[in-house]
């Protein structure tokens, strides 16, 4: 379901928030995010926390729901490009945009394997650190935190879509007060920036580290997140290395899982599942299994993967 199905399924009432209009940072004209599939001479601009209080204004904006199932439903928001940007609604500008405000397929498609798999009784989320990398709407991430995960933390390239989406996005779905008054919501955090960067303010699980070391690791504190969540970043075949770096890097060793969903190919760009599923299998670090596959006709054939260290 993309944005056009779920705008069928708008509810005539509901929850509303705003998210401010913005002004877009001054980028002098550089061409930024080789983590993206984008080369630039210019340098990288420095990953940064995005505070939740950081939330921008747009005016208020009608929330569309998106059903997981009988009794769970997610509300999202809906901003242009043009509001946020000032370009015309586009799915990519390079260097500036890398389309968070879209809900792609993908987003949708995990959100469903991991509600199937926690049905199954294969996989719950109670009590984990979780990170959505690529987050855009952050609906991944907002399942997990709806199912118990005690962090989350959410990372885009851009931190306009941050503040724009995901912390309105989180604060509507998450930030509820129990009927004896107290806040059940978990522990959330928001990092902008590119993958290659990312590692410096992200938790890390220290696998390598980890690997060599002697002895048993039952019992022994690991670090890193329980679970990373990613739909649709697997677009662009120069972003991989980096993406597959951030992974090893902040998934705790042993027992971390990846579940990611995305489409098979990326015609023109030169990414997809099956990109990325190469650059694992040479490595030899982690496991791969298929969970799913998706033909409903909205766009090309997509996956979900699920990856865990050997």
């Amino acid at each position: 379901m993309d944005d056009t199905e779920a705008a069928k399924n708008t509810a005539t009432t509901g929850p509303t928030f705003a998210s401010p209009l913005f002004s877009f940072s001054n980028l002098g004209g550089a061409s930024f995010g080789s983590g993206f599939g984008f080369k630039s001479s210019a340098p990288l601009p420095p990953a940064i926390e995005v505070q939740l209080c950081e939330e921008s204004p747009v005016p208020a904006a009608r929330l569309e729901p998106v059903v997981v199932d009988d009794s769970l439903t997610i509300y999202k928001g809906r901003v242009s490009t043009s509001d946020v940007f000032g370009v015309k609604d586009s799915d990519l500008v390079p260097g500036k945009y890398e389309g968070g405000l879209k809900l792609w397929e993908g987003s949708l498609d995990l959100v469903k394997a991991l509600n199937s798999d926690i049905k199954e009784d294969k996989f719950h989320l109670e009590g984990k650190r979780v990170l959505e990398l690529g987050c855009g709407h952050g609906l991944p991430g907002i399942f997990a935190g709806l199912k118990g995960a005690d962090l989350i933390h959410f990372q885009d390239f851009n931190a306009e879509v941050l503040r724009c989406l995901t912390i309105p996005n989180v604060k509507v779905n998450l930030f509820k007060d129990s009927p004896e008054g107290t806040c059940t919501c978990p522990i959330v955090g928001f990092f902008a920036g590119d993958w290659s960067e990312m590692d410096k303010l992200l938790l890390c699980g220290d696998a390598e580290q980890d690997k060599t070391a002697s002895g048993d690791t039952e019992g022994k504190m690991c670090n890193g997140y329980d679970i990373i969540l990613m739909a649709e970043t697997v677009y662009a075949v120069s972003c991989l290395p980096n993406l597959y770096r951030l992974i090893k890097k902040c998934l705790r060793y042993p027992g971390g899982v990846v579940y990611m969903a995305g489409k098979k190919h990326y015609f023109g760009v030169g990414g997809g599942t099956r990109q990325f599923l190469r650059l694992v299998e040479k490595d030899g670090a982690m496991h791969p299994e298929r969970l799913n596959d998706v033909a409903d006709g909205s766009s090309n054939v997509r996956e979900v993967w699920k990856f865990s260290f050997k």
